[in-house]
């Protein structure tokens, strides 16, 4: 039986990071079940080969294919800083309604990292993806646009606003926030995990931070009564499966450093999500080994958590490990749970070799540095 996925390569290292982690995908699938489960990889393209090609960065092809696409992955896609055309990774979000980041953070035996009990870390982040100020709804200062919504916000509501600023919307919807608070804690149903933490910024923004929250506790409330309680009525002696809590964001970057046992499933808004997953990729060693998936109801499109890296494309220096690990993502969700253990095991078992890519060999004392071909080679060997 085969299992179709459509992918997209990506820009800057993009090639290099597929052409050395998609042999260890498939591998992987021979080794655990011979010839009985297979991958049938079909390319999209997006991105700076999507224009070479096409003239579009985003084509109508690549986007209709996803439209019916059950599963997708993809490697880092470029978008200028302060100009030139939106996000590629956004509007995939947005258009295919990808509402929830999902994003896995464990650490991995010999990687040396900024805290004293990096093992400790064994979170997965929950951030909504689609709407706060990642809506893309902003205007330059000094613009036609700017200064038409800043005269309405004073003259019509009072608010305070300099003439000369550059401003932002930040929508927040209830329907956005409870099913990402929904999966978050179906999620925690279904893995055993023992709580789930709402974080927010809801002390200072009330009515979209704050409502996040509050429609938080809704969900739970409404939905999963009889298996998750609050943290009150975890203390008054109650006895379900799952606690769900909250913390402001700024306390919280705090407490997964002090207190990382206590927090196993985190679900938070797009900006704050942003934040606290890269800061706990650091705290296990960093975004090289830092998987994630994007997910509507339908489609879940893998992808790695680094970026297009151009000051190392086509050096082989780049790091597959975090495709590697996003296509572990995809083995579990595709029914494959044992092909995705091969590829962990061998991950662990590479990295214990100390023979890795020269992020990793920055953090693991005696390492020898291999390109990003060997590094997968590597992998596919030791499954």
């Amino acid at each position: 039986m085969s299992t179709k996925v459509y992918y997209i390569e990506g820009d800057g290292i993009g090639p290099e990071v597929w052409a050395a982690g998609r042999p260890v995908l498939d591998a992987a699938v021979e080794k655990a079940y011979g010839g009985a489960r297979a991958l049938e990889w079909v390319e999209l393209l997006a991105g700076e080969k999507a224009y070479r090609e096409t003239g579009s960065h985003l084509p109508d092809e690549t986007m209709n294919a996803l439209r019916g696409a059950a599963l997708a992955m993809k490697g880092p896609l470029t978008t200028p800083v302060g100009k030139g055309f939106r996000s590629l990774n956004v509007t995939l979000r947005q258009v295919l309604d990808l509402y929830a980041c999902i994003r896995p953070i464990r650490y991995f035996e010999g990687v040396q990292s900024p805290v004293k009990r990096p093992q400790d870390v064994d979170m997965i982040v929950f951030r909504e993806n689609t709407e706060d100020v990642y809506a893309g709804i902003e205007y330059a200062a000094g613009t036609p646009e700017a200064r038409k919504l800043i005269a309405f916000l004073r003259d019509e509501l009072g608010a305070r606003v300099d003439e000369a600023a550059g401003v932002g919307v930040k929508p927040m919807t209830a329907k956005g926030s409870k099913r990402l608070v929904r999966k978050a804690l179906r999620f925690a149903l279904d893995h055993g995990k023992p709580s789930v933490t709402l974080s927010h910024k809801g002390n200072i923004m009330k009515h979209t931070e704050g409502a996040f929250r509050a429609w938080g506790y809704e969900v739970a409330a409404e939905e999963f009564a009889e298996s998750v309680m609050t943290e009150d009525e975890a203390k008054a002696g109650g006895s379900r499966p799952v606690i769900i809590k909250d913390r402001i964001a700024d306390a919280m970057f705090q407490n997964v450093l002090m207190y990382p046992r206590d927090y196993s499933v985190i679900a938070t808004t797009n900006l704050n999500g942003d934040y606290i997953s890269d800061a706990l990729a650091a705290q296990v060693g960093g975004l090289g080994l830092a998987p994630g998936v994007n997910m509507s109801d339908g489609l879940a499109f893998f992808e790695p958590t680094h970026g297009t890296a151009p000051t190392i494309a086509g050096q082989d220096k780049a790091n597959p490990g975090s495709l590697i690990l996003s296509g572990a993502m995809l083995l579990e969700h595709a029914g494959m749970p044992e092909a995705a253990a091969l590829i962990h095991a061998a991950v662990n078992r590479v990295i214990s070799q100390k023979r890795v890519t020269v992020d990793l060999a920055g953090q693991i004392e005696g390492a020898t540095v291999v390109g990003c071909r060997e590094f997968g080679e590597l992998l596919g060997a030791g499954l």
